[in-house]
């Protein structure tokens, strides 16, 4: 499912976790433990803490779903992407 997980995300664009857990027919829980794996393993990387609503100092500014709170994941470009 971090496969599938990965490749919903190289589709570009931002995904709110509860869309997601959708699309794999999980929970949000266990996308944000993925999320959270994928990021240790070198496939993301958090940008940030917790969107705190102050878009304009925000690196990621324009890309996110807006005035949605909680963490925000970019891909981190890993170059080998097997699993």
């Amino acid at each position: 499912m971090l496969n599938q997980l990965l490749e919903l995300l190289k589709t570009g664009g931002t995904r709110r976790v509860g869309d997601l857990a959708r699309e794999l027919n999980t929970t949000p829980g266990l996308v944000e433990i993925m999320l959270e794996d994928l990021t240790h393993m070198g496939y993301l990387k958090q940008v940030g803490g917790a969107c705190g609503g102050a878009c304009a100092s925000c690196e990621m500014a324009g890309l996110c779903a807006a005035g949605v709170q909680g963490q925000l994941w970019v891909l981190a470009g890993k170059k080998d992407e097997k699993q």
